[in-house]
Parts: C-alpha cells; structure tokens; sequence
C-alpha cells in the first residue's frame, strides 16, 4: 500500500488520481491474499495430479496433470464452485480440498469486515477534520476560549484526536486514503488543533489550561503514531504533523503545507 501510495506521486498530483491509491491498494492486497491461498494449495495438488484425482470423461488425466490444472482445482475449490471435472479421489485429499473452501469462505468475509471498519474510520476522521475547518472559520476570540465552553470544546477535540490515533492504528491501511478537499482533510486542518491548543494554554481558567494540556498529550500521541508508523522524521510532534501535511498535500495537488 506504501509502494501505490509513492507511486501516485509519480503518476500525477490530480485530485481523481489520489484518491484512487487507498481503494486500488485495498484490491491489490486482497488479491494477493487469494493468489498466495490458491498458489499455495495448487502446489500441494500438483504432485498427486493425475494419479490422486478422478476426472470427468471429456477430459484426459494425463493432459491436464499440470501446474495450470493444479491452479485451477485450487481456483474452483477456494471460490467453492465445485464444478467437479477434475475432483480429489484420495481420502486426505478429500478432507484437504473442503478446508480450502472454508478458506475461501474466510478470505471472503475478511475482506467485508475490512471494508465495513475501514469506511467508518475514514468518515471520523473526516468529521474531525471539518471541525477543526468550522472552527478555524469562525475564529473564536480568546474570551470565548477562556471559558468553561472553551474547555469542553477542547476536550471534545482532545477526545476526537484519540479516536483518530486509535482508528491509525487498528486501520493503519486508512492513511493511504485521500481526504477530498482541504476541509475533510485532517493532515491540512491538524495546524489549527496545535495553535488553538497553543493559545488555550495561555487562558486563565484552569479548566482551560487543563483542557488545553489535554488536547497538547492528544495531539503528541497522535504525531508518535503517524511518525512511527509512517513518517519515520523522527523529530517533534510538530515536525511530524508537518510531514503528515505535506504528504497528504501531495496527493491533494496543493504542494508542501507548512503548519502555521
């Protein structure tokens, strides 16, 4: 997924092109996925072939003893098709032939539950992201922040921040995913989170200052998590939520952004 990812820089900075890396690199797993079940099974097939195997008349055992024919058996028997020409005879191979299928039943629900968690993952952060972007529009005054509705937003923040950290980490394969416009993406709207958290440090609420020391661990722990993950710059948490928004800025067509 890394590799399609680069890759797409090199291909174009169109908007289109990137956000087609992550779903193309979804489909690009899961195909090796299947390919390295049906690879594996297939040479386990080939050396029984055709003397293990029954065949059905039109067919002749010792033309289709090959590797292809062994390739197909594993195909049929991974999607559970069983068309049943070409069959294990052998009473191992009778048993070996069904735990392929139920291989097959796995793989297929794996790839369902991937898709069904990695989509919800992608809409919190988002969300996120387009609060952070309604916020930096409406430019709440210092007064408004140094309030006890100042500290619950930032909490909330702070708490919307670790769901994010979390979501990187259980779906590490959705930092590939491309965010649409600047105001869904959380890589262009993270600069806001640091500077609000930065001025809220200053307040003179306590609740406040709390608040604000809360969302300053949320975003650290955040930029550990890209940083090790992905990043690898190795240097503060700013530097590393910089590197996050150029990378992504890349893909979006926008050029380095640099956090305010």
């Amino acid at each position: 997924m890394t590799a399609l990812w680069r890759l797409s820089f090199v291909l174009g900075t169109r908007r289109s092109a990137a956000g087609l890396a992550g779903p193309l690199a979804m489909v690009c797993v899961v195909a090796l996925w299947a390919l390295t079940v049906a690879v594996g099974w297939a040479l386990i097939y080939w050396p029984h072939m055709p003397a293990a195997f029954v065949y059905a008349g039109a067919l002749q055992p010792d033309e289709h003893a090959g590797p292809l024919d062994a390739m197909y058996v594993s195909l049929v028997t991974l999607s559970t098709l069983g068309l049943g020409d070409i069959a294990p005879a052998e009473g191992w191979l009778r048993l070996l032939a069904p735990l392929e299928a139920l291989v097959g039943f796995a793989l297929l629900t794996a790839t369902v539950s991937w898709i069904l968690g990695i989509y919800p993952a992608l809409a919190r952060r988002r969300a996120l992201a387009l609060r952070l972007s309604h916020l930096s529009r409406t430019h709440p005054s210092k007064e408004q922040i140094d309030s006890p509705a100042g500290a619950a937003m930032l909490d909330s923040l702070a708490t919307a921040l670790s769901v994010a950290a979390v979501d990187f980490l259980q779906y590490a394969e959705s930092y590939y995913f491309h965010d649409g416009d600047d105001r869904t993406s959380l890589a262009r709207q993270i600069g806001y989170a640091l500077d609000i958290a930065d001025e809220a440090a200053e307040a003179g609420h306590r609740d406040v200052r709390l608040a604000s020391a809360v969302l300053r661990s949320a975003l650290e722990d955040l930029a550990s998590i890209l940083d090790e993950r992905f990043l690898h710059t190795h240097g503060p948490p700013r530097q590393a939520l910089d590197a996050f928004a150029r990378d992504h800025g890349r893909q979006a067509g926008t050029g380095d952004h640099v956090l305010r």
